[in-house]
C-alpha cells in the first residue's frame, strides 16, 4: 500500500483479497439466481399450461358424442360434457329426454335412419325455460315460458314481435310436468320437466339433423 508521504507498506499475507474468487463468487451468485427464477418460470409455465387445457376441456368448443352403437337410430353431439341427451323409444315415438348441469346448453341430434319418426318429443329437465330454439337448418323456432304465470310464447326466428297461434303449422305445446307432491306450478321443481311435441311440419322433410338449444334462466 502506498502511503502519501510515498512510502510503502505491505499487507500481511492474511489481509490479501484475492479479487478473482470474489468475482467468481459473484458470478456463481448470480447464475444460482439465474437458474433458480429459469426453474420457477418453467414451472408456472407448466402449471399455466395445465390451466389452460382444463379450461379448454370445460370452456372450449369441445364436442360429446353420445351413440350407443352402430344400430343406433341416432347420433347426438353436445358442446358441453354435463349436458346429456336420451333417447327413449316407444312405438312410432321418440322421446329425447336433455338433462344440463349448468342450464345452457346445445345438442345436434342427427337420424342414421331414412326417416324421423311420426311422433318426436322433447323433455327438458330444467327449472325455466327462457329460451328454447329447435332447428331443422332451414327454419327454426323459437319458444320461450314465463316464470311466473307459465304462459309459452313462440315465435320463428327473427319474427319475435308475430308470435304463433295454435293454427300455425309450427305452433308447439310446451307442458310443465310435475311430481304428485308439486302440481300445477308455473315452473318445474327439483323432480319437474317441461315437454314438448315437435312440430310435424319441422320434420316433415326429414332433415338430415335437428338442433336445440336451450337456456333455463338468463344470467
Amino acid at each position: 500500500m502506498l502511503h502519501a508521504n510515498g512510502t510503502r507498506h505491505f499487507l500481511p499475507a492474511h489481509c490479501y483479497v484475492d479479487t478473482d474468487f470474489v468475482c467468481l463468487d459473484r458470478i456463481d451468485a448470480m447464475m444460482n439466481a439465474f437458474t433458480t427464477n429459469r426453474v420457477e418460470a418453467a414451472t408456472m409455465l407448466h402449471c399455466s399450461a395445465i390451466r389452460v387445457f382444463v379450461l379448454t376441456l370445460l370452456l372450449g368448443p369441445v364436442s360429446f358424442v353420445f351413440a350407443q352403437d352402430a344400430d343406433s337410430p341416432f347420433t347426438i353431439t353436445t358442446k358441453r360434457g354435463g349436458d346429456q341427451v336420451k333417447v327413449e323409444v316407444e312405438t312410432e315415438k321418440k322421446c329425447f329426454v336433455v338433462r344440463s348441469s349448468t342450464g345452457i346448453g346445445r345438442a345436434i341430434i342427427e337420424r342414421n335412419g331414412t326417416n324421423w319418426p311420426k311422433t318426436v318429443l322433447v323433455r327438458l329437465h330444467l327449472k325455466g325455460l327462457e329460451n328454447f330454439r329447435v332447428s331443422n337448418g332451414e327454419d327454426c323456432l323459437v319458444a320461450a315460458v314465463s316464470h311466473q304465470d307459465g304462459k309459452a310464447s313462440l315465435w320463428m326466428d327473427g319474427e319475435e314481435t308475430s308470435l304463433l297461434d295454435s293454427q300455425h303449422p309450427y305452433w308447439m305445446k310446451i307442458r310443465v310436468v310435475e311430481n304428485e307432491e308439486s302440481p300445477g306450478q308455473p315452473n318445474p321443481s327439483k323432480d319437474g320437466w317441461f315437454q314438448m311435441q315437435l312440430p310435424k311440419a319441422l320434420l316433415e322433410d326429414d332433415p338430415k339433423s335437428i338442433e336445440l338449444k336451450w337456456i333455463d334462466f338468463y344470467r
